[in-house]
């Protein structure tokens, strides 16, 4: 199954503010980012991330599917690999099957920040709260997210929770998975610092976007194509590779993209903050984001992947 994070950032939740003061509102002193803002909170994924393979280390899904076969008494597989989607928050992602549903587990590769669930809660739909998982954990007809050992947690069926459709999970299953989610996060929490010596080509230009030495890394192949993530709490960096691609997915949008001096094809998309371009077998998307969201231009992208240029050219 590819996974695909989309989300669009309506308002940001002001510091000091609960989530549960916040979540069936937008504050109207929050004016909408202007256009060419990107607004996305986590970027596209290429395709091939499906979870069955990618990054190496512990996940929450494996730790967790034996236990969720005896106590939701239906099968319950966990694909092995995991993978990161480079948002703010960055969510380090695995797949559950339960009873061939699809459930993505996330958890935030950096400790929580005040505005983690909000952003993971925006274009949610109704927001209630789920005290079964503590003070802060809301639940929506998409997803589950909470708090646990300092990191933001999402729970998010396919199909949704309580929505009747066949890929979907009620609302029992749904609080089960994230309450073993819950106890199996704190002994399989990743270190934030995962590298892969290729992406260290590109790692001075990232953070000179970023601004900082990077908190997080995220450096991992899935099916033999290079994923490299930098970020901090407020800024992230990604350039996702992925192989044998028949066309770009965003070259068909309307209106359609920028083009972009790079690639055969290559695309400019300001909204998303991204520049994604082909290079024979090669389809590579680079994206960076900030919160506050701030406009990226394309010079500031082709300077974090120039330096690897000659990789894909290979």
């Amino acid at each position: 199954m590819r996974i695909a994070l989309f989300a669009v950032l309506i308002a940001l939740v002001l510091p000091g503010c609960s989530v549960a003061r916040n979540a069936n509102r937008v504050d109207p002193s929050i004016p909408a980012p202007p256009p060419g803002i990107p607004t996305v909170i986590a970027p596209p994924q290429a395709q091939g991330l499906d979870g069955r393979s990618g990054a190496p280390g512990p996940q929450v899904c494996t730790a967790i599917a034996g236990e969720l076969t005896g106590r939701l008494s239906v099968p319950v597989v966990a694909h092995a690999g995991a993978w990161n989607d480079g948002g703010l928050p960055a969510l380090d992602l695995c797949t559950l099957l339960v009873e061939g549903r699809s459930v993505t587990v996330g958890v935030s590769a950096l400790p929580r920040q005040p505005d983690s669930l909000g952003r993971l809660l925006t274009g949610a739909g109704h927001i209630a709260p789920l005290t079964e998982l503590g003070p802060e954990a809301q639940i929506t007809e998409s997803r589950i997210v909470f708090i646990t050992a300092d990191h933001a947690i999402r729970i998010t069926p396919a199909g949704g929770i309580d929505q009747g459709r066949a890929d979907g999970l009620d609302r029992a299953k749904a609080v089960t998975i994230a309450l073993a989610a819950r106890d199996a996060v704190p002994r399989v929490l990743r270190t934030a610092r995962q590298t892969d010596s290729t992406c260290q080509i590109s790692n001075s230009a990232a953070e000179k976007f970023i601004g900082a030495a990077a908190q997080l890394r995220r450096d991992y192949r899935v099916h033999g194509a290079l994923t490299c993530i930098w970020g901090t709490p407020t800024a992230t960096v990604a350039i996702v590779e992925a192989f044998d691609q028949t066309a770009i997915p965003e070259s068909q949008r309307t209106p359609p993209p920028h083009n972009a001096p790079i690639g055969s094809p290559g695309y400019y998309l300001p909204e998303n903050a991204e520049l994604v371009f082909q290079l024979g077998r090669r389809v590579v998307r680079v994206t960076a984001l900030t919160t506050p969201p701030r406009a990226v231009p394309l010079e500031a992208l082709t300077d974090i992947v120039d330096q690897m240029m000659p990789l894909f050219l290979r």
